[in-house]
């Protein structure tokens, strides 16, 4: 590249390659949120039941969610070029292949396979930032503008497919085509080649142990409000010996897939836990409001868009600017700030009901997300790859995101069960009941995220104690 990245003033191929991977993590978080307002015309169209509909979703979490860690510690193996890349072509034509289905079956097989390119393009684009910009201000700063464009496609894909379901769902699968195209061309060069690590084997059982454990995982969360609750039990009985294997499989080879000792980090757990409270609370509040403003209301899928169009915005003007703050005041404070606004917001939204109010209760809950969000976010991702090794960062990575999805598929199912129960004639009750679940686990983020902020303040205590003693010495 023609310019450090250590330097104050970045060039013009340094930006572009940071864009390019903005791009790519946008079309990622646009899958996730966009397919949702899609669903309704998806069903008439192709005629699937309810319980199939869900796998349009859950067939992309399965995939996305069960080969994160994989992917992350295949980009540090392979090379972070070369997997993106690659990843991202096979986006490309799993997107075009899903708009042109007109089988549900196949469809969600579709929708599977981009979710597992997603897989690998997600933490190996966040790796790539991490080992190419210094740690500090100028991995923060790339940091809050990488992240502000995923928490963005996240937000601002319910507004696009709100928009592009009114000309044809299909074109919620085919628009990120071109993008994808046009971003493989560029990334091919942009990016560094970068070499295969050569200090790890390949941990083949190690793989084949987590990926299986977290496709099981997602796909017993998934299936538990229909499946009876003997299958469910054996399901997570199985999960938990597929984890016991995994670690101890990973403590006996010479190269293990996941180094435990990097669950040794503090922050790295903190922001894991960050992420599994931001996200699933938010996809589980999304599907509520989605049901509410839709089913109860009768608003069209571009009003209901656009409802959600304040908190993206407000993510996408203001998350850039967060590396700056996490450099002044450190990740801890925004993330407790941020989670206490995500509480706040979902408490407001505790006032549903049939006539609901544009000016006390749906504005200002978006806004409050939307601070949330842009708080929180970026900062999640600064704290969980500071103090990591270049040659680990795809590995948190992977558990970062890892982390989200598996927490957005737990309180998901969580929510649509509450949701489902039926235990009033009043259906305004099992929203609020629904929505209270994510209230919940936004309280117990709050309290998370003190954690933090009392960690990093006994830390700089000791730090001045042991320059005191220093100083005595001397």
């Amino acid at each position: 590249m023609t310019s450090s990245p250590h330097d104050e003033r970045w060039g013009a191929r340094l930006w572009g390659a940071l864009a390019l991977l903005c791009v790519v993590l946008f079309l990622d978080a646009l899958d996730v949120s966009m397919v949702g307002v899609a669903l309704p015309s998806i069903q008439a169209d192709l005629g699937m039941t309810t319980s199939s509909l869900q796998w349009v979703v859950s067939g992309y979490v399965l995939g996305y969610g069960g080969l994160l860690l994989l992917g992350g510690r295949t980009a540090d193996l392979l090379g972070r070029r070369r997997v993106f890349l690659t990843a991202l072509a096979v986006f490309a034509v799993a997107s075009l292949l899903g708009g042109l289905m007109n089988d549900g079956t196949l469809l969600i097989a579709a929708r599977f396979v981009k979710g597992i390119s997603a897989a690998f393009t997600a933490p190996a684009a966040l790796s790539i930032i991490t080992t190419t910009f210094a740690e500090g201000p100028a991995r923060n700063r790339a940091l809050a503008i990488f992240s502000a464009c995923g928490a963005s496609g996240f937000s601002l894909g319910l507004v696009l497919s709100g928009l592009l379901t009114e000309i044809g769902w299909r074109w919620t699968f085919i628009m990120p085509v071109p993008i994808a195209l046009i971003a493989l061309v560029v990334g091919l060069r942009l990016l560094n080649r970068d070499e295969p690590s050569n200090e790890g084997g390949h941990d083949i059982l190690g793989a084949a142990t987590i990926t299986a454990a977290m496709l099981l995982l997602v796909y017993t969360v998934v299936e538990a409000p229909e499946a009876s609750v003997l299958r469910t039990a054996l399901s997570a009985v199985a999960v938990a010996a597929l984890i016991v294997l995994f670690v101890l499989v990973e403590r006996r080879v010479r190269h293990p897939l996941v180094r435990l000792g990097i669950l040794r980090s503090a922050p790295l757990i903190r922001a894991n836990i960050g992420l599994v409270i931001l996200f699933g609370s938010y996809v589980g509040f999304q599907f509520v409001a989605m049901q509410y403003f839709q089913n109860l209301l009768g608003w069209s899928a571009l009003q209901t868009a656009l409802a959600f169009l304040p908190a993206g915005l407000l993510v996408a003007v203001t998350s850039t600017r967060m590396g700056k703050l996490a450099d002044r005041f450190g990740t801890a404070p925004l993330i407790a700030v941020g989670t206490t606004s995500l509480a706040a917001g979902y408490a407001v939204f505790l006032q549903v009901d049939r006539h609901p109010s544009l000016a006390t209760m749906v504005l200002p809950g978006m806004v409050l997300l939307g601070i949330a969000f842009a708080l929180t976010f970026p900062s999640l991702n600064i704290q969980a790859t500071a103090g990591i090794p270049d040659e680990e960062q795809g590995l948190a990575s992977g558990l970062l995101n890892t982390s989200g999805q598996v927490g957005g598929a737990i309180v998901l199912a969580i929510v649509t069960a509450v949701l489902t129960a039926g235990t009033g004639p009043d259906p305004l009750t099992n929203f609020r009941a629904a929505i209270t679940v994510s209230a919940v686990i936004a309280a117990i983020g709050i309290v998370v995220a003190l954690t933090g902020i009392r960690f990093r303040s006994r830390s700089r205590a000791e730090a001045d104690s042991a320059e005191d003693r220093l100083y005595e010495t001397v």
